[in-house]
């Protein structure tokens, strides 16, 4: 009796060891799990810092693209309301700006063309010039551009020559046209987005007048008047149609 009694209370000894060491176990994994759930409350704060930061930015983004996209508009706008009065001469033969100047030709045409125009008092030109920087290289006669301070007056201009048919400055026939549409105008801003696009994978896009788009494509040289037929030679083609 005495030997089993002995061993029990070494083996009840030997327990209340294990249950010390069992609950300084659990102890520990209680600090470390309270040291977890600290990290990941400070972690979670700084995210919600991150993402509230990042809501600031993408709100001052947004409102960066937003001018940015308003400011485009309004320079567009101003940009249509120049073209709108402008009025392209071309087939004058080369020299005669330079002996003459822009606005008389201009005036001679009107007079010789159009004698009842000639009569009535017409708008102010508020500029005439040939574009050279445009036409560096250019063998044929350069286009002569006149700026009109009224909208009314080139359409009145542009009516009678198209009524006319022929226009002539001293026995050579000449083109006297609108520079642009509205039509033409948003014909070319149409193709803005894709010029951007073509520009990114260097097919020297441009945009020739009065709304074609121009680029090269497998060496050659390919022009389109409208989205339609370039979608269509898009389609038998797969890396453009990839683009």
């Amino acid at each position: 009796m005495d030997n089993l009694q002995e061993t029990l209370s070494k083996e009840i000894q030997d327990i209340k060891l294990k249950q010390e060491e069992m609950q300084n176990t659990i102890t520990e994994i209680k600090n470390s799990l309270e040291a977890a759930n600290s990290r990941i409350q400070e972690a979670e704060e700084q995210i919600s810092e991150v993402e509230d930061r990042l809501v600031e930015i993408m709100d001052v983004e947004q409102k960066r693209e937003k001018r940015l996209k308003t400011n485009e508009e309004s320079l567009r706008e101003l940009w249509d309301n120049v073209k709108r009065t402008n009025i392209r001469i071309t087939g004058v033969p080369e020299g005669e700006e330079r002996e003459k100047g822009t606005e008389k030709i201009f005036q001679e045409i009107i007079a010789k063309n159009f004698p009842n125009i000639g009569k009535e008092p017409l708008t102010q030109i508020q500029e005439a010039r040939v574009p050279y920087k445009t036409y560096p290289r250019r063998n044929t006669p350069r286009p002569i551009l006149i700026k009109l301070t009224k909208i009314k007056d080139k359409k009145k201009i542009s009516k009678a020559a198209r009524e006319k048919k022929q226009v002539t400055y001293k026995g050579t026939l000449i083109r006297l046209l609108a520079d642009f549409s509205a039509e033409t105008l948003q014909a070319r801003r149409e193709w803005h987005d894709i010029l951007k696009v073509m520009k990114g994978k260097n097919l020297q896009p441009r945009l020739l007048y009065p709304a074609k788009l121009s680029f090269r494509f497998e060496g050659e040289s390919k022009t389109f008047t409208d989205k339609q037929k370039l979608r269509e030679f898009s389609n038998t083609k797969p890396a453009l149609q990839q683009i």
